[in-house]
């Protein structure tokens, strides 16, 4: 069996996957992923779920909505597709309009070239963004009406993140937990968890 498979990424749990879900029923599965694009795509439960399937050759086709839904990273994007090119397996990437190889199976080299392009782009906005928000900090700390963390806040968000019981909820929330679920596992507050999942697509960009 040889199946067209429709990947759908979300970053948080309150997203909407509606947009990506269009038209889902024209594809044989829908796998889906709810963590961040940082986390490399064969380490992610929905993509070792595909690197199963595609070790039992039954992947034919991968579709995305969009680049960023493979990753946030641009290496990891490349090695990612170079991974199914070698396994003769296309991604089509819908909103831009393109596929990873030829109708004979080919690389593309059109496709690489822009999906290389459209990636330096993208880190260099999140980047501009980051050192925005740290200009915009410091400005603040100037004019002295910075307010930094919360009050009665001791720890910093990494600090916070790398607390036992909350990287455990972090993995749990990775694997598409819902957070009233992650909460009872860990014996966390409700509110905890909420603080984790802002907290961490902070981190994460």
């Amino acid at each position: 069996m040889s199946l067209n498979i429709l990947y759908v990424r979300i970053s948080t749990l309150d997203q909407n996957t509606d947009r990506q879900l269009n038209k889902s029923k024209e594809y044989d599965l829908v796998i889906e992923d709810k963590c961040s694009g940082a986390i490399p795509f064969f380490e992610r439960e929905g993509g070792k779920r595909i690197e199963k399937l595609i070790s039992k050759n039954e992947v034919k086709i991968l579709t995305v909505h969009q680049i960023d839904r493979l990753g946030r990273n641009l290496l990891d994007i490349l090695n990612t597709i170079q991974y199914f090119n070698s396994k003769s397996i296309c991604i089509h990437f819908i909103q831009q309009g393109l596929k990873t190889l030829n109708e004979d199976g080919s690389e593309n080299s059109i496709a690489k070239l822009i999906i290389s392009i459209l990636g330096v782009v993208g880190e260099t906005e999140r980047n501009i963004s980051k050192e925005r928000q740290l200009e915009g900090i410091l400005i603040a700390k100037a004019k002295g009406t910075y307010k930094g963390r919360a009050k009665g806040s001791l720890v910093s968000n990494l600090d916070f993140l790398n607390k036992p019981k909350v990287k455990k909820a972090i993995e749990y929330l990775n694997n598409g937990m819902k957070g009233v679920e992650v909460s009872k596992l860990t014996g966390l507050h409700p509110n905890t968890i909420s603080k984790i999942v802002k907290i961490k697509n902070q981190v994460n960009g």
